[in-house]
């Protein structure tokens, strides 16, 4: 077991997507978090399950396999250790995965390139009344195989949504460089400014996203606009 330890703040945020892991597993991360705790007191761990990687050892009558795959995939293909037949209804009562994820995930394991369950009645999605069952048949000319996730389309609201989350983790990039920009040119008008930003951010951003940043800051009292031209800024030391 390898684990990443992220500072929340430092890294983009994830939805948390509940998992009832195997007793297996749950036994590691609980080791893990014993030994962090007592380095770090006070502070608190929370998993990511949505970006966990595992390799399965898979035992098939036409040879043995090595399956890389994700933490979900691992916890759907950890339940066909005890049962080679399977109900979708089953599976998510089991493994607490939301319904959505659940659907990709096993998209991902019977209907995609690398068949390692198989679906019944076939076809492209997964329904409520589908069984899965170990796939007996399975058979692979490389011993590592990497099992990948399959891609949803996004909707129009988990676009924006998404859009603006990642405007919301980024606005401290903004609101530090605009200070930085101010702090050493005192006094800059509205169009140097944004001139500016653009040069010193990274990242692709609205005209209309940085004004919103600028009048945080003149709330929060960084800057203020000229008293003769409300084009022209003032840093506040």
């Amino acid at each position: 077991m390898s684990v990443h330890v992220l500072t929340t703040g430092y890294w983009p945020t994830y939805p948390p997507m509940e998992v009832q892991l195997p007793h297996d597993l749950n036994i590691y991360q609980d080791i893990f978090k014993e030994f962090y705790l007592s380095k770090h007191s006070g502070r608190r761990l929370m998993w990511q399950n949505s970006l966990g990687q595992c390799v399965l050892k898979a035992d098939y009558p036409k040879g043995k396999k090595e399956l890389s795959v994700s933490l979900f995939q691992t916890v759907v293909l950890m339940l066909f250790n005890s049962s080679d037949r399977l109900t979708f209804q089953e599976i998510k009562d089991t493994t607490g995965i939301e319904d959505k994820e659940l659907r990709r995930t096993l998209q991902s394991l019977a209907c995609g390139k690398v068949r390692v369950i198989t679906k019944d009645p076939k076809g492209r999605d997964v329904e409520d009344d589908d069984n899965f069952c170990f796939n007996a048949d399975f058979s692979a000319p490389l011993f590592r195989i990497k099992v990948n996730a399959i891609q949803l389309k996004e909707t129009v609201e988990e676009n924006t949504s998404t859009t603006e989350r990642v405007f919301q983790d980024r606005q401290y990039q903004v609101d530090a460089a605009i200070v930085r920009i101010m702090k050493t040119r005192k006094v800059l008008t509205h169009t140097l400014l944004i001139t500016e930003l653009f040069q010193q951010l990274k990242f692709p951003i609205k005209p209309a996203d940085l004004k919103k940043r600028i009048e945080s800051l003149i709330d929060r009292e960084y800057l203020e606009r000229d008293k003769a031209n409300s084009q022209i800024y003032n840093y506040l030391a």
